[in-house]
């Protein structure tokens, strides 16, 4: 596989995990029947990232959102953009659980996913709220 089209299997499949984390907040369903509707209302083929993510962030849920909301400046997790919130969780987990995954990638694709769903002030939002969790990350592993 080329690298242009690797890297576009890569933006489709975090597309994937974002558009299950967002919907996810909307719907206490399970996880199969989440799926089950992305397949038959989309016809949406999951990529083994998209649930591998969904599934990580869904086991490790209140600790993204405890590293997300203490880099928040003058903010609360619940007056996040929603969409904001499941591009910060994708990219949050990737940085922690997903170190194959440069950072630096982790933190270009959500700016890129907020400013695509959202606005560009929410991927500026986005580009700040990564850059201060990726230097915890950082110091923790020190």
């Amino acid at each position: 596989m080329e690298k242009g089209s690797k890297i576009q299997k890569w933006r489709e499949d975090r597309q994937q995990a974002f558009e299950l984390l967002y919907e996810r907040m909307f719907r206490d369903d399970s996880m199969e029947d989440l799926y089950e509707d992305a397949f038959h209302a989309r016809d949406m083929q999951l990529s083994d990232y998209a649930k591998e993510v969904v599934e990580g962030i869904e086991a490790h849920i209140q600790e993204m959102d405890a590293l997300i909301e203490a880099h928040l400046k003058g903010w609360k997790k619940n007056r996040i953009a929603k969409v904001s919130l499941a591009v910060l969780r994708l990219a949050v987990y990737e940085m922690k659980y997903m170190p194959s995954i440069p950072v630096s990638v982790s933190i270009n694709e959500a700016v890129r996913l907020a400013k695509s769903y959202a606005s560009d002030k929410d991927g500026a939002f986005v580009n700040g709220v990564l850059g201060s969790v990726a230097k915890a990350l950082d110091g923790e592993e020190k």
